[in-house]
């Protein structure tokens, strides 16, 4: 009999297995907070455990006082704004692509991106437009001129990761004014992936411009560090989130278990986001040192409004892929440009801030060594995963 050959999803699930199985792993390509949560945020899953309250669903919007928390974190008003609690924002994403996108819809990205909306709309039929931002022209940032030239009738949503994963960008006020514009103009979604907002130095929200056309995604899985509880959210108006709710992916509401994490998490982001910007701005301060001591290697933003950085490596004349299979080999994931864009693929790679002090040290420890050991490499190593 001949040997089974593994489905490409069997082989990206063991790469992943094989990682959470490495107790020695440092985290630093997925964007993780790796900060010891708040006290009051284990007190309240140990409270839910303890009182086994995992055995009822939860409302199938969400908890109430979670949703109205969300919308105070965002300054939205209950009066006209909804939220729908998800299993994570990516939930939230595909939720949002697949109930108003269709066969022959145009869906406008940018590259670099997260890719995983782009595999959503294509998966409903939709065509999707790629609008290029890797550019310090246009500060790495969508440019309101480009969209307005890429849209049209045949638009039925924009997706716009601000700010940007991977890139750390983060749009202007009057860029998100002028954005808005554009999709209201062309009767399009603005589908606004939020899920970096609280990094960033200032952040303005779409749905202030278009109220009316905009779907704000939300997660806990980054600023408060329970990515795998899966907790996230899509607030819109009452009326778009009438149709999400009609058939969302689970309507029996999302981990219950999440939800009073989220809650407690809110509860106490004045007193605990602080000391994670700061070990989040440290990390970032320590990378930038060691990156300008390499010689052809940049930093695109900086600093970033996300919880992780972006490195050029272009100048340095090795493969991203390369460099994160060797630093793979130290027990240290970063992340590769091949997972963000196909355009890029070989310009950069990523590097987590939300982490120990210590994983970043190792990180730039090895910098230069590994830099050296790749020379000259081109061909991918480590995947697309």
């Amino acid at each position: 009999m001949a040997p089974l050959v593994k489905k490409p999803f069997e082989e990206r699930n063991l790469h992943f297995d094989r990682l959470i199985g490495n107790r020695k792993l440092k985290w630093l390509g997925q964007n993780t907070n790796h900060i010891p949560c708040h006290p009051a945020v284990r007190e309240a899953m140990l409270r839910c455990i303890a009182e086994e309250e995992f055995h009822i669903y939860a409302p199938p919007c969400g908890i109430e006082e979670l949703r109205e928390l969300i919308l105070e974190d965002l300054g939205l008003s209950g009066d006209e704004f909804a939220v729908l609690v998800t299993d994570g924002a990516i939930e939230a994403l595909y939720h949002a692509t697949r109930t108003w996108l269709g066969q022959g819809d145009e869906f406008i990205v940018t590259d670099p991106g997260w890719l995983w909306p782009h595999a959503f709309a294509k998966a409903a039929g939709a065509r999707v437009t790629t609008l290029p931002i890797y550019d310090p022209a246009s500060h790495y940032r969508l440019a309101p001129e480009a969209l307005a030239a890429a849209a049209s009738a045949e638009t039925k949503a924009i997706y716009l990761v601000d700010p940007n994963n991977p890139l750390g960008s983060c749009q202007t006020a009057d860029e998100i004014e002028a954005i808005a514009g554009i999709a209201r103009k062309a009767g399009a979604l603005l589908i606004h992936d939020c899920t970096y907002r609280h990094f960033a130095a200032n952040h303005t929200l779409a749905a202030r411009f278009y109220p009316e056309g905009t779907i704000t995604t939300y997660s806990f899985s980054k600023w408060l560090g329970i990515a795998g509880l899966r907790c996230g959210a899509v607030i819109a108006n009452r009326d778009l989130i009438e149709q999400l709710a009609a058939a969302p992916p689970n309507n029996l509401g999302s981990s219950i278990l999440a939800q009073r994490a989220a809650i407690a998490g809110l509860r106490h982001k004045a007193e605990w986001l602080p000391q994670v910007l700061a070990i989040a701005g440290a990390n970032q301060r320590r990378i930038a040192a060691a990156v300008q001591g390499i010689d052809g290697l940049t930093l695109p933003v900086y600093p970033s409004n996300g919880n992780f950085m972006t490195i050029d490596v272009t100048g340095a004349g090795i493969s991203p892929d390369a460099l994160a299979a060797a630093y793979l080999e130290h027990d240290i994931m970063i992340r590769q440009a091949s997972y963000h864009s196909r355009a890029f693929a070989d310009r950069f790679i990523k590097v987590g801030t939300t982490v120990p002090a210590e994983w970043v040290e190792d990180f730039c420890v090895l910098l230069p060594a590994l830099v050296a050991q790749v020379a000259g490499t081109r061909a991918a190593a480590a995947g697309v995963y």
